[in-house]
């Protein structure tokens, strides 16, 4: 369920972000200066998909710690209590990217055909940062390491087999979430660079374009990857294929 979240934040995010591109290269092709009805919409939206994006990852690595160190807890592994914090997740997404369209920094900025938070120095862009990239990224770093340095005292110590290895799936888990944090934060460095930049000097003219067409990359990047990860939806897709190729096989014949 809490990948099955993931997924969907991802998706969420790049249809978000798609869309905006799609209406900035009409406008660009028809010479439209001026924002649409739904401009501020995405704008708003692209910081919640962000959240729900960079904390769906931070609740599966705390779900593979506590599963680790505190196996008996099985409240945390039912489905209805993954399922609220989940639910919890996309309200406070909602609701954290609201300082944005209470203080007017969500905009149409004319060059970039998009309207989104300027590049410049100010409390809700430090807001932002911490608290939809810095509190996830660095808690999941957090428990990687955590969860590294308890295998290796169970390897130390005399440990029954199953649970050895189930804290090995774990952080295996947590170790492909780092990978594609790293890909996310590694492809999106001309936005991290932009924004740093617009603290002290004006950016490119073209800073959103040069910067989302870097994030959109990364996303599809992320899907690919975890497509080869995640086995169960590999072999759902697969599935589904090679019953829709069995099926128009015999129509060909």
């Amino acid at each position: 369920m809490l990948v099955t979240s993931s997924c969907f934040a991802n998706f969420s995010l790049t249809v978000i972000l798609f869309w905006m591109t799609i209406i900035t290269l009409q406008n660009d092709r028809q010479q439209i200066y001026y924002q649409d009805s739904f401009c501020i919409f995405q704008g708003y939206m692209t910081y919640v998909t962000f959240f729900w994006l960079f904390y769906s990852y931070f609740l599966q690595a705390i779900y593979s710690y506590i599963t680790v160190i505190y196996p008996t807890r099985l409240f945390w592994q039912s489905r209805k209590f993954q399922f609220f914090l989940i639910v919890l997740i996309w309200i406070f997404g909602f609701i954290g990217a609201c300082p944005g369209i209470a203080t007017g920094e969500i905009k149409y900025l004319v060059d970039n055909q998009v309207c989104q938070m300027p590049f410049h120095f100010s409390i809700v862009t430090i807001y932002n940062i911490i608290y939809i990239y810095l509190i996830p990224v660095n808690g999941i770093i957090f428990i990687y390491f955590k969860l590294i340095l308890y295998v290796r005292e169970m390897n130390k110590r005399v440990t029954f087999g199953n649970t050895l290895l189930r804290a090995q799936r774990e952080l295996k888990m947590v170790f492909r979430i780092v990978i594609l944090i790293s890909i996310l934060l590694t492809l999106s460095v001309p936005y991290t660079i932009f924004v740093f930049m617009g603290f002290f000097t004006s950016p490119p003219k073209y800073d959103f374009r040069i910067a989302l067409t870097f994030v959109e990359s990364s996303l599809l990047f992320v899907m690919i990857v975890v497509f080869k990860f995640t086995d169960p939806v590999r072999a759902s897709i697969m599935k589904r294929l090679h019953r829709r190729s069995n099926v128009v096989a015999p129509t060909m014949t």
